[in-house]
């Protein structure tokens, strides 16, 4: 009896041992268990992830590895415990890129961060989990990125389902200000990307920059965090170290804290890291924005990025690295102000920044002017489908100023689909004089900008904005460098009583929907 007692006591102690945190491995796979329900192996030949066993469930998929972009190739692959954390280290040879995987004891995420010294071939930098469909069925924002059963129409990453409905993984998309976390999802578990603090401040585009979040397919769910692509981008990239950034593991509907702390990156010789003592803030107050628009203060410059949101006229930034930065003050997207400031390591600089957007008295006016086409029609369903689902409702259409709603003007007009729209509107004798024609745009593809014609008179074309090379209407993006125009509109262009103007599109294109075309914000006539 003793002796039997003996075994099992011994086969629990052993049982015990191969749960416990730390490091082993195998001749071709690092082991990592976390001791907090995960279990994940990476590959010493290229620092893939093969594994990632969360409460004895593989969630791996099984047709491709987890890793950045599709892999990093040939790799130099560390293993070791620094000051009680893992550490694997994976120094890519083909790649300008060494990524960074830790894990904490009792703690169900992957820590990670990824400092690169290049633009990485094709053009994107981006944290890919292939995870199971079969266990993760729900995707970020639901099934908008669900492509199971549809059929692609637009290059090889928007599709039409049966039902007429659009599906795309850029509308997984949030704004980087907002995307702190974002999970998909199944019945025994949720997995997570967590990008705390400054995770963002080497990547590219400022605070309303979207990217890719996850990609519901057959056989894999796809759950990205992208640091730098082309997709809408309105700057070079940065170099650096992106993170630290996390992928968590927990129950279903758990959704982790955007807070979380990384400060122990500091003990573990992490290139590029820079720790809280290395860095500053700033903060001040805002004024000038008109009550219920959000107010954003953005910093840049070409080797960081930060932002904080306003409450109350007050703002403080997140740490940031010393150096000079331009400063943006932003009503809800709409830039009104801009300034410069130096950050020092240690100490709080003071900026404080008024809006400048002139107060214009108009004789009528469409939408706001906030950088964002969310009050006009279709405005509320442009992040998540594409412009000809079954849910859009038309395109083009006519406004007539005193009885029609915002809702009524198109978010967005094409040389090709949607054709033209016009405002009708009236005016006295005194109103017939020389006007201001205004219209704010947010973004534009293969050089779209408006035309605009009153009555007989005919705008001048101004000119095509600054190229973007990216589709963005129909993947779900709407913001980018914020154009505005104007016209003077001469008296002889009006006349007492009813007016017309139509404002259509100069620009050109050899397909419906990838014509040219650019995203209302807002039109006025100004008195």
């Amino acid at each position: 009896m003793h002796f039997l007692v003996g075994i099992v006591s011994t086969f629990v102690l052993a049982q015990g041992a191969s749960a416990a945190f730390g490091l082993t491995s195998s001749s071709s796979r690092f082991i990592v268990d976390t001791d907090g329900g995960l279990v994940f192996e990476v590959n010493k030949s290229n620092g893939d992830i093969t594994s990632l066993k969360y409460n004895g469930v593989e969630y791996q998929g099984t047709s491709k590895a987890s890793g950045i972009n599709s892999g990093l190739g040939t790799s130099t692959v560390t293993g070791e415990t620094v000051n009680g954390y893992v550490k694997i280290t994976v120094k890519s040879s083909a790649l300008p890129v060494t990524q960074y995987y830790v894990a904490k004891p009792k703690d169900a995420m992957i820590y990670m961060a990824t400092y690169h010294t290049a633009e990485v071939d094709p053009g994107e930098l981006r944290w890919l989990a292939r995870l199971k469909t079969s266990e993760l069925p729900t995707g970020v924002h639901g099934n908008v990125g669900d492509t199971r059963g549809c059929t692609a129409i637009e290059g090889k990453d928007t599709f039409k389902c049966s039902n007429g409905q659009t599906r795309c993984k850029m509308y997984t998309s949030d704004r980087f200000i907002d995307d702190k976390v974002h999970c998909v999802s199944g019945s025994k578990a949720s997995v997570c990307m967590v990008m705390p603090g400054v995770a963002y401040e080497t990547s590219a585009s400022g605070p309303f920059m979207r990217d890719i979040n996850s990609q519901t397919g057959d056989s894999d769910q796809e759950l990205y965090w992208y640091m730098n692509s082309g997709h809408v981008r309105t700057e070079s990239w940065r170099f650096g170290l992106q993170g630290p950034y996390a992928m968590a593991f927990g129950a279903t509907n758990y959704k982790p804290s955007d807070t979380l702390d990384t400060s122990f990156f500091s003990t573990l010789s992490i290139q590029g890291y820079v720790a809280a003592s290395g860095r500053g803030t700033v903060s001040g107050t805002t004024s000038g924005v008109a009550d219920g628009f959000e107010t954003v203060v953005h910093f840049h410059n070409t080797n960081a990025q930060y932002w904080a949101k306003s409450t109350g006229g007050k703002y403080t930034s997140s740490q940031m690295k010393p150096g000079t930065y331009g400063v943006n003050l932003y009503k809800q997207e709409f830039l009104v102000a801009n300034d410069t400031v130096t950050v020092t390591a240690g100490k709080t600089a003071t900026k404080d920044i008024a809006s400048k957007e002139p107060s214009l008295p108009v004789i009528w006016r469409i939408g706001e002017f906030d950088g964002q086409p969310f009050d006009l029609k279709n405005g509320d369903k442009i992040e998540r489908m594409h412009p000809s689902d079954t849910r859009m409702g038309t395109w083009g259409g006519s406004f007539t100023v005193g009885s029609s709603k915002a809702t009524d003007f198109p978010m967005a007009l094409w040389s090709k689909e949607g054709g033209s729209a016009t405002v009708k509107f009236t005016l006295t004798q005194e109103q017939v004089k020389g006007h201001v024609f205004r219209i704010g745009t947010t973004l534009s593809f293969k050089g779209g900008r408006p035309s605009v014609k009153v009555n007989s008179w005919t705008g001048t074309d101004p000119g095509a904005p600054t190229l973007i090379d990216s589709r963005g209407v129909t993947r779900g993006a709407y913001r980018g460098y914020g154009n505005v125009y104007t016209w003077t509109v001469p008296s002889s262009a009006f006349v007492v009583g009813s007016n017309t103007l139509t404002v259509g599109v100069y620009g050109s294109g050899d397909a419906s929907w990838l014509s040219a075309n650019y995203i209302v914000d807002a039109l006025e006539l100004q008195d």
